[in-house]
């Protein structure tokens, strides 16, 4: 049987954000958050989530970063974590903090994922925050951080502890189960040129499209020892739901495997 409706929530600490959120009618305690892409359907994304949560008993949130904050024509505020004055990972765990207290959920632990624009965060944020997450998936994303040394944020991770007071801490980054998923016709050209404000020295290299990008982003999670699932998916292009089903058959694996045998995730 399905759960309560889906209900959009403010915020309560910071009213410029919210969430779509919902609840099966059994919820194990475990929260499922996946982020959205540029186009910020939030609720688009909850719902595709929905048959995840009433399957596994999953709670499904899904944060809404509105576009124009601090920027007028800023539409990628959260994909690199901190813009201006703004973590967005420190609102995202906010939020996951109050979900949790008023569900008595589980927040320490949580699955993650997100599409295009919201991949690039949901990556960032595990190498900002590995400890917190039970598992992530990550689909289809535009611009892709490796896990260098070599390189600043966001191309590499050199100064990200200067950046954000957080050193990379691959130890805790092998445990946690990592999908990475893009659509084998994602082939469009993404490349930045010298005129945008997120181009860096050496972005070339990581590729123009987004398979080429997610297969550098393979290879460099793996060759820091990090076991990472890379499916490409075929038929499919640039598109959310079919990706968005990927990463909630990984998520229903995951939690079949977190809970016990008796558990009820029937994905």
């Amino acid at each position: 049987m399905s759960g309560m409706a889906r209900s959009h929530r403010p915020f309560s600490a910071d009213r410029r954000f919210s969430f779509d959120l919902y609840v099966p009618e059994q919820p194990t305690g475990t929260i499922c958050v996946y982020i959205h892409g540029t186009e910020r359907d939030a609720a688009g994304y909850c719902d595709a989530l929905t048959p995840l949560a009433d399957a596994c008993g999953c709670i499904i949130l899904s944060p809404l970063f509105p576009a124009g904050l601090i920027e007028p024509n800023d539409t990628d505020n959260y994909k690199n974590i901190r813009f201006h004055n703004l973590r967005f990972d420190r609102l995202l765990l906010g939020m996951i903090a109050e979900v949790a207290r008023q569900f008595q959920a589980d927040g320490r632990c949580f699955l993650l994922g997100g599409f295009s624009g919201g991949a690039q965060f949901a990556h960032r944020f595990y190498y900002l925050h590995p400890d917190r997450l039970l598992a992530l998936s990550v689909a289809a994303p535009g611009r892709v951080t490796l896990p260098d040394d070599g390189q600043d944020w966001w191309l590499g991770v050199r100064d990200m502890e200067a950046q954000f007071g957080q050193p990379l801490r691959l130890a805790a980054m092998r445990r946690v189960p990592v999908h990475l998923a893009v659509g084998a016709d994602d082939t469009a050209d993404v490349t930045l040129d010298a005129a945008s404000p997120y181009w860096m020295p050496g972005v070339e290299r990581i590729g123009s499209t987004r398979v080429e990008r997610l297969r550098h982003l393979h290879a460099s999670l793996s060759a820091h020892g990090i076991s990472a699932a890379l499916e490409i998916v075929s038929g499919v292009a640039h598109e959310a739901s079919p990706l968005i089903a990927r990463s909630a058959a990984f998520f229903a694996t995951i939690l079949r495997e977190h809970h016990d045998e008796s558990t009820t995730c029937r994905l």
